[in-house]
């Protein structure tokens, strides 16, 4: 399993607006030249994140985003999984149940299953604020 360059910016995007809550609705410009991520990639990234009610938008001349609730109620997970879909280490177990036709009798399996529970675990365990404390 690889996380994706997008699934790795939208964290980025998400501490930057963390950081900077305080300014209330942040410009995806200040976050492209704080970030060094492009304008237009920005705008994919955004789009799937306020789609998962994640990031809050407003338009015009004040316009830009803002985080939806405060940085300790976001888990690493969720915001990884909204630009990821499935956190998972092989393809069969993005279906549930597993669709895979030797399921029944792979020995294997098990240690996948305990793999991505791992993987699972682990970034759901960390918040936003988590990471902005350096923990």
């Amino acid at each position: 399993m690889k996380i994706s360059t997008k699934g790795r910016y939208a964290l980025r995007l998400m501490l930057d607006l963390a950081q900077n809550e305080a300014d209330g609705y942040v410009s995806l410009k200040d976050v492209s030249e704080r970030q060094g991520i492009t304008v237009k990639y920005l705008e994919q990234i955004v789009t799937a994140l306020t789609r998962e009610g994640l990031l809050k938008s407003h338009r015009g001349k004040t316009g830009g985003y803002r985080l939806n609730r405060a940085p300790q109620e976001y888990i690493v997970g969720d915001i990884l999984r909204a630009l990821e879909g499935k956190l998972v280490p092989i393809a069969c177990l993005v279906n549930t149940p597993n669709r895979c036709e030797r399921s029944n009798e792979c020995i294997t399996l098990p240690f996948w299953n305990g793999l991505s529970k791992q993987i699972n675990d682990y970034v759901d365990r960390y918040t936003l604020q988590d990471i902005l404390d350096g923990k």
